[in-house]
Formats: structure tokens, C-alpha cells, sequence
């Protein structure tokens, strides 16, 4: 049965407020042939493997005339579902002309036989996991991978672009940066731009795992913040005090007069920042490591030289989380549905894992609503739950956890999320997604 669309009501030209999404996130496996070392499925949650079936494709279908995208991963490879070709090839036939099919893959199983079947179902877009260009690297971070099994699967890419006739067919690397191969950024682009690449993303880690905690190379204060906090440093040179003195002065009783030029001075600084609504975690800032940030800038700016002299379309993450936050998900009217036909709102609330993407634990548990077993997905979609969880999303009004003073706080390490300190029941102000951190294929 047909489910009717909403009167429109104000705000719905933007495609999270929508009658339907116009990009789904489909997972057609959870299992992988790969053990990777920062993966989600290595955390202490447990996952139960499945594939995408049949009956579950078929009930998304009424929402592919309206799709702009769909992205045919999760958790899993999705070159272990044998079902893959025929789900890209049913999308298409339904899809308006313009939109795309693809999906990420380790490109393992990219034989030459399987680029040719894959082209021919009509995927538009495929994007391989390369989070290093020495051998020892990508051996270490993709646990049973080589660097030889990319250049193979990027071979059979490019033999199936020509024997299908597909010079469209758009081929990527996606690139997970750790601080152990943030160097090998620029030559690991330039490495696949010339065996085929035509597009490349770059994101940060999302460590699951508290021992990576150590590897990440993105910084926990906000763009803004740090801005901010480097100018009052140097306000602070000029008028001869260190901001680095300011607690060891803060609650002495007697104050020399420099003393209190520091406590004004960071007083005043406060009030810009409460002003300016930026998240200020000054004993944060204070022990930033702005080489390491210098670092990061410097890589990224020789990464974007690369794209330029390759024609690379190079997609990079924020340095560090970004103040003004967007999320692209909801943004752009994504919608997520598990193997077992679950609907989700996010990656970040897909599935069950415990979080260390702000340095300290975060149980994350997936949002949940409605299943294709009960109703059909445009249902789901329309749904007063789901509305009402886009609009809040869209208002951005909530606080930003990873700089706040107080966390981790009780709200967000509870096991079962109910709201944040701005009284909020979505999850978002300890999300990085939408701080620009961490990147998918979208």
C-alpha cells in the first residue's frame, strides 16, 4: 500500500524534511574477510553477521525514484554479498538518470571478472580502502591485506572501464589517517591517481578502542577555539604574562599586579568566547600540541597539491572539530538500513560500539525507527519519531561535548542515552561526524 505524502510544511525543500530520503545507506553484509586492527568490529561489542536479503532490497524500492544516492555498505565488505550485482542492477532500472550506485570496498575479492560483472550491473561509483602506501604500513592497519591486492583491484577497475564501455565509472581510495601513516598521505594519493583513481577521501580514525586513543591526529578543541585562543596568546606576549601560569595564580589570595593583568586577561577571553558561542576548554588548550597540528596542515596542504597536479577530487577532514557543525546525513535526507532491515538515522547510530572518539569511553547504541518487516520505508520515513528526531537535528542546537570542561559527564557515558545537558534526546553534541572529523563515501 502507498503511503501518501505530507502536506508540505515550512523548511521542506531541504531534503531532510522531505516526503522521502534522497540518499540510502544500505548494508548488505555485516561479515568481512579482513581483521582490521581500528575496525568497529574489533571492539568489545559483539555483532551478529547476516546478509542483506532479497525481500529486504525489494522493500526500499518505492524510495528509488527519489534517490539522488545509494551506497551499498555498512559495517562488512559488500563484495561478500552475492547478491550485489543484482541489487545495483535493480536500483538502476528504478533511479532517475542522474543519480549514483556505489559503494566502499577492501577490493580483495575485485577480480577481473568481478570489475567487469560490477560494471555491467551499472555501479556508478567504487571506493578501496588504502591507508598506506609502504607495504609494511598497509599490512599493519588492514589486517591480511597487501598493497598488491589494491594495485590488482584498481587494475581490473580500469580493464572493466574499458571492455564495458564505462569511461564514467568512477574509481576511488579512501584513506584512514593514524598518526603512523599521516606522512604517506601526498604519495599515496599520487600512488593511486596514477593507476586510476579519479577521486580520493581522506578521514580520521575513530578509535573504538581506548589503546588507539594514541594514534589519532585530529586535536579535541575546536577550530574556533584554538583560533581564538592563539590570539589571546599572543595579546598575552604583549602585555608580558603567561597564559600558561593562569591556574597555578588563579586562586592565590594575594595577586602581584601581573598576576591579575593574567587573570583579567583570561577573564576577557572568556567573555569573547561565551560571546561568540565557542566551546573554551582552556586546561585543553593549554597543553595543545600546535606542532603536531602544524603537522597535520602542512600534510594536508601537500595532499591538495597532489589532487591539483593529478586531477584528483581529493576530499580532506578538519584538522580539528569544527565549531559551527553540519550534519551531512540529515542534511541531506540519508537514510541507513541494516542487513536485518532496521532503520537508522546516521552512521554514528547504526550499530552498538563503545567510542573513544574524545579520549574517553562513549557507549554509543544504535537509533532505531521502524523495521521493513512491519512497514514499508517511506513509512518509516514519515513517521512522527523520525520527523521530529530530523528537525531537531537540523536546529543544531546542541552543545558540543568534546571541548566542554565538565565531560565526560554522566549524560553522555550512560549506557542507554536519554539527553544531554541541553535537554536534547539526540546524541549529537558528542558526534565528530558532524564536526568534519571522519568521512565516508556520500
Amino acid at each position: 500500500m502507498s503511503c501518501p505524502a505530507p502536506p508540505a510544511a515550512a523548511g521542506e525543500g531541504r531534503p531532510g524534511l522531505k516526503g522521502q530520503p534522497s540518499k540510502l545507506f544500505v548494508e548488505t553484509t555485516t561479515r568481512c574477510n579482513l581483521n582490521c586492527v581500528m575496525c568497529m568490529k574489533q571492539s568489545a561489542q559483539s555483532f551478529a553477521d547476516g546478509d542483506l536479503q532479497p525481500a529486504t532490497f525489494a522493500a526500499l524500492e518505492s524510495a528509488f525514484p527519489h534517490l539522488e544516492a545509494l551506497i551499498l555498505n555498512g559495517i562488512g565488505e559488500p563484495l561478500l554479498s552475492r547478491r550485489l550485482e543484482r541489487f545495483i542492477g535493480r536500483a538502476k532500472e528504478l533511479m532517475p538518470a542522474q543519480s549514483w550506485v556505489g559503494f566502499q570496498s577492501n577490493g580483495l575479492l575485485l577480480t577481473n571478472l568481478r570489475a567487469i560483472s560490477l560494471a555491467e550491473a551499472g555501479v556508478d561509483r567504487i571506493c578501496l580502502s588504502m591507508d598506506g602506501v609502504a607495504a609494511e604500513t598497509f599490512s599493519a592497519l588492514r589486517e591480511g591485506g597487501q598493497l598488491r591486492d589494491l594495485e590488482g583491484a584498481l587494475s581490473a577497475l580500469r580493464h572493466a572501464r574499458t571492455a564495458c564501455r564505462r569511461p564514467e565509472l568512477q574509481v576511488g581510495v579512501e584513506f584512514v589517517i593514524v598518526r603512523e601513516n599521516l606522512r604517506e598521505l601526498p604519495s599515496a594519493l599520487r600512488w593511486a591517481a596514477a593507476r586510476g583513481a579519479t577521486f580520493a577521501l581522506a578521514s580520521h580514525v575513530l578509535p573504538y578502542d581506548e589503546a588507539h586513543v594514541g594514534q589519532c591526529a585530529y586535536d579535541l578543541c575546536s577550530d574556533e577555539a584554538l583560533a581564538l585562543f592563539q590570539r589571546w596568546q599572543r595579546k598575552a606576549k604583549r602585555v608580558g604574562v603567561d597564559l600558561h601560569q593562569f591556574f597555578q595564580v588563579l586562586w592565590k589570595y594575594d595577586k602581584s599586579p601581573e598576576e591579575q593583568r593574567l587573570i583579567n586577561l583570561v577573564g576577557s577571553m572568556k567573555i569573547e568566547a561565551q560571546r561568540r558561542g565557542i566551546t573554551l576548554d582552556l586546561k585543553r588548550l593549554l597543553v595543545t600540541d600546535r606542532s603536531r597540528l602544524d603537522e597535520v596542515a602542512e600534510v594536508f596542504a601537500e595532499a591538495q597539491a597532489v589532487a591539483r597536479e593529478t586531477g584528483l577530487a581529493l576530499r580532506l577532514p578538519a584538522i580539528a572539530p569544527q565549531e559551527r557543525r553540519r550534519c551531512d546525513f540529515v542534511e541531506e535526507g540519508g537514510a541507513f538500513v541494516s542487513w536485518d532491515g532496521k532503520v537508522h538515522p546516521c552512521y554514528y547510530l547504526w550499530h552498538a560500539c563503545r567510542s573513544f572518539a574524545s579520549g574517553w569511553l562513549h557507549p554509543v547504541q544504535p537509533r532505531t525507527f521502524g523495521h521493513l518487516g512491519d512497514r514499508g520505508l517511506l513509512e518509516i520515513w514519515r513517521s512522527p519519531a523520525f520527523r521530529t528526531y530530523r528537525e531537531n537535528v537540523l536546529r543544531h542546537d546542541y552543545p558540543f561535548c568534546p571541548g566542554c570542561n565538565f565531560a565526560p559527564c554522566d549524560y553522555v557515558q550512560a549506557e542507554n542515552f536519554e539527553h544531554d545537558c541541553y535537554v536534547n534526546g539526540e546524541p549529537c553534541g558528542s558526534c565528530l561526524w558532524s564536526a568534519g572529523l571522519f568521512q565516508c563515501l556520500s
